[in-house]
């Protein structure tokens, strides 16, 4: 039994109790009103009433669930819009993070991405789409590599890469992205090379105490937000997780421009 059926069955407990104790009143029999605990027969009474109106109301437990469900749902969100104001400048303006598309764009999109993540290199396409038929973008990469070993080594040497040259980022961003198989140090570095990059440099700039403190930033933030999977986009002020087409994308920033 989830968390929702658990509560809506306390709903209709508490609806239920207050009909079995008005029974019992009429009737003149102790009720948990009158003393700390209910007879045998009074909970036989209410077990039995509970069925009874189950079988005949199936349609309340749904009910419920899609109420809870919505009150949830608009709660986390109070809660996301709330952290996300308080949290402005480490999302929005960290300095360590990657910044794609236009600095000076009129939207910001900020996407949560681990480089071994099938989802992340499937809506890869869309952003490169986005970015490049809207040049009013601003796009900040949030490494938040959450698929083993291997993803925490890409993140380094990317974040190691925008350090030492940032024209030359986004060519090897795409080129993870685009890559297929393990992520070997050794590869990565063979991709950073091919889109201009030093490995000697590379392998001295990932070893910055900074690139770490960068990424556990990102941990932080995403806990704060309750971002557990990637990709996770943040479009003014709304979270979304998973992979999103370009259309959907297009669609949440006409909204925040109040289009």
């Amino acid at each position: 039994m989830n968390i929702f059926t658990r509560v809506a069955m306390l709903v209709l407990i508490t609806v239920l109790y207050g009909t079995v104790t008005h029974a019992a009143d009429e009737k003149n029999t102790p009720t948990p009103a009158h003393s700390t605990q209910m007879t045998v027969q009074q909970k036989i009474a209410f077990e039995k009433l509970i069925r009874e109106y189950l079988i005949r109301n199936p349609e309340v437990i749904v009910e419920a669930m899609q109420t809870l469900r919505s009150r949830e749902k608009a709660e986390t969100r109070v809660r996301q819009e709330k952290t996300l104001a308080h949290m402005k400048k480490d999302i929005y303006e960290d300095p360590s993070a990657p910044i794609g598309g236009n600095p000076k764009g009129d939207v910001t999109i900020v996407e949560f991405f681990d480089y071994n993540c099938g989802y992340c290199k499937k809506v890869h396409p869309a952003v490169v789409e986005l970015l490049k038929s809207d040049g009013n973008i601003r796009y900040v990469f949030k490494e938040f590599p959450i698929l083993g070993n291997s993803s925490v080594i890409a993140a380094r040497i990317a974040l190691a890469a925008w350090n030492l040259d940032q024209s030359k980022y986004s060519d090897f961003h795409t080129a993870l992205m685009q890559s297929r198989g393990g992520l070997s140090e050794s590869k990565i570095l063979r991709l950073a090379q091919k889109s201009g990059y030093d490995e000697a440099k590379l392998k001295v700039a990932m070893k910055n105490p900074k690139i770490e403190a960068s990424i556990k930033k990102n941990h932080a933030i995403a806990q704060a937000l309750n971002i557990t999977g990637t990709p996770a986009f943040i479009i003014g002020n709304q979270i979304i997780p998973g992979a999103i087409s370009a259309e959907a994308m297009k669609k949440v920033i006409s909204e925040v421009r109040g289009g």
